[in-house]
């Protein structure tokens, strides 16, 4: 079905098949550390082409991927599924600029969706491409990758943002998203745009990551991304130390304020740095040190009181507004979970008590188990199977075992499990699969199947028929202290929303309380 044909571009040596000439072809060309991905119609035409450009120059080698099933509509999309699954191959640093991939449908795409998997397959004994494709997809290389092909929603986002930032209209940019909506994913493709365009080379343009534990991850992918260096990617305290032209920033809601945190003595530092009093907080650190800032924001992902809650937020931009141009978009489709927006506004109905009906999909798994021996047993099962698929839960345990760690923090029914025990790239150690993972080593992380905990801290009232929740059963010591009840409702309830939307092809679930079990029962599958 797909033959590929190898030879010397340094030299312009090529075969004379008549398909050469004129007919919808793939290519990549390489020099054993970059390559470059391309389609053409007129292949030797371009080859031509790329010989008299400086940039292609590099490269020695030129592989031609020719096939008879093949139409400019499926080398279009072959050529985007390439540049993005062997950027997250890692065996070459590939050189192809961001722009222009979409996810664009054409007849039958379905079976060329297939047949992608043969070319792969060819591509692996060839020796032009290292992982397999269900590697590549649970690798966070590929998940964060700028080279996504972005959906509709995303697609106008970028556009529009990229035409204020250009004409400097704005000096402010909020982007609104649920979990999954791809904010992230939005901030990196922005990211290497700019760094692909030469009008913005002299530029000071950074990537402020709040968590510890995505900041390192988003570190090695900018590494691994042509023209993206790991120094882009900033804690907020880094951006204290100097201006940016622009600055892009991540989980805004993840930022601080000088409140329940355990840097209280560096932080007053930055803050006396840049001339600010302690009222002030990270996000002002960011506004003062930057031209322009792009800001992704999601209020239901606040979950404790150092956070930036939508009041905080919502206030500072106000007040930003009033003598400077600020700009609104929403990113509103959901590309994480399976479930889609369904799924998501079903989990927040749970929450708040304001479930209607049983959910039903025959895209996405969500069941409710009553035995804890079983759910540990099927998260293995699927961790097998797909890989990704892990256990998490809320705050409702001590960490008894972060200073021991032959202790098990978590007993349910018999069974123990531990607490993770590092929060930078739990995801993808070792351990993770036989410990239990809270937010703050999640929060930002995708996951196959998720297999959530619910712990004491949140529970039924069936007399007042309302979600209620546990401060004695609650440990996250800096996100209780100094809430009253109705913050920490809100905070716990975030927590469980966070946890419950990590999962892109199923979400299992098992509930201590009793009587929330039972109110859920009638709206979820129970096994």
């Amino acid at each position: 079905m797909f033959k590929i044909t190898n030879y010397d571009f340094k030299n312009s040596v090529y075969g004379s098949e008549g398909y050469l000439d004129n007919w919808p072809m793939l290519y990549i060309l390489e020099n054993g550390k970059k390559a470059y991905i391309g389609e053409s119609n007129h292949v030797k035409t371009r080859m031509a082409q790329h010989v008299a450009n400086k940039e292609k120059r590099i490269f020695d080698k030129v592989h031609f991927i020719y096939s008879k099933v093949f139409n400019q509509s499926v080398t279009f999309d072959y050529d985007s599924k390439l540049i993005q699954y062997i950027v997250a191959s890692e065996l070459f640093q590939v050189t192809n600029k961001n722009s222009g991939i979409a996810d664009k449908q054409y007849y039958k795409k379905k079976e060329y969706d297939e047949k992608f998997e043969i070319l792969w397959k060819k591509l692996q004994k060839e020796k032009l491409v290292k992982h397999s494709l269900e590697e590549i997809e649970n690798s966070d290389l590929f998940k964060y990758s700028p080279y996504k092909e972005l959906n509709d929603s995303q697609r106008k986002a970028v556009e529009d943002i990229l035409i204020k930032i250009k004409d400097g209209t704005v000096d402010r940019v909020v982007v609104n998203g649920m979990p999954g909506s791809g904010k992230t994913i939005v901030a990196v493709y922005l990211m290497k745009y700019l760094a692909d365009s030469e009008e913005y080379g002299g530029k000071q343009i950074g990537f402020v990551v709040p968590q510890i534990s995505l900041r390192k991850t988003m570190k090695q992918i900018f590494k691994s991304i042509y023209g993206l260096s790991p120094s882009q990617v900033l804690s907020p305290s880094d951006v204290t130390r100097k201006h940016y032209d622009i600055l892009f920033v991540d989980e805004v809601h993840r930022l601080h304020q000088y409140k329940n945190i355990s840097y209280m003595g560096s932080f007053k530092k930055n803050c006396e740095k840049l001339g600010l009093t302690t009222e002030a907080d990270e996000l002002d650190w960011i506004l003062q040190q930057s031209g322009c800032t792009v800001l992704f924001y999601d209020s239901a992902q606040v979950v404790g009181p150092s956070g930036i809650d939508f009041e905080r937020f919502d206030k500072k931009m106000e007040e930003f507004s009033n003598n400077r141009a600020l700009a609104y978009f929403t990113l509103g489709t959901q590309m994480r979970v399976k479930g889609g927006n369904d799924y998501i506004d079903f989990v927040q109905d749970m929450l708040s008590g304001n479930c209607t009906h049983k959910y039903d999909s025959n895209y996405y798994d969500f069941k409710l188990y009553t035995d804890f021996s079983k759910f540990e047993k099927d998260m293995y099962e699927k961790e097998s199977e797909y890989g990704l698929s892990k256990m998490l839960a809320g705050y409702a345990w001590p960490w008894i075992s972060k200073k021991n760690h032959t202790i098990k923090d978590i007993e349910i029914q018999g069974v123990k499990r531990m607490w993770n025990h590092c929060t930078e790239g739990w995801v993808h150690t070792e351990q993770a699969i036989d410990e239990v993972g809270c937010i703050h080593s999640i929060q930002g992380y995708d996951l196959n199947y998720a297999f959530v905990v619910l712990g004491k801290d949140i529970g039924w009232d069936k007399e007042a028929n309302k979600v209620i929740v546990r401060k004695d059963n609650y440990f996250d010591t800096n996100g209780k202290k100094t809430t009253e009840y109705v913050e920490l409702l809100e905070y716990i309830k975030n927590v469980y929303y966070v946890l419950m939307t990590r999962g892109i092809k199923g979400t299992y679930l098992y509930v201590c309380d009793d009587d929330l079990r039972e109110y859920w029962s009638n709206y979820i599958e129970e096994l």
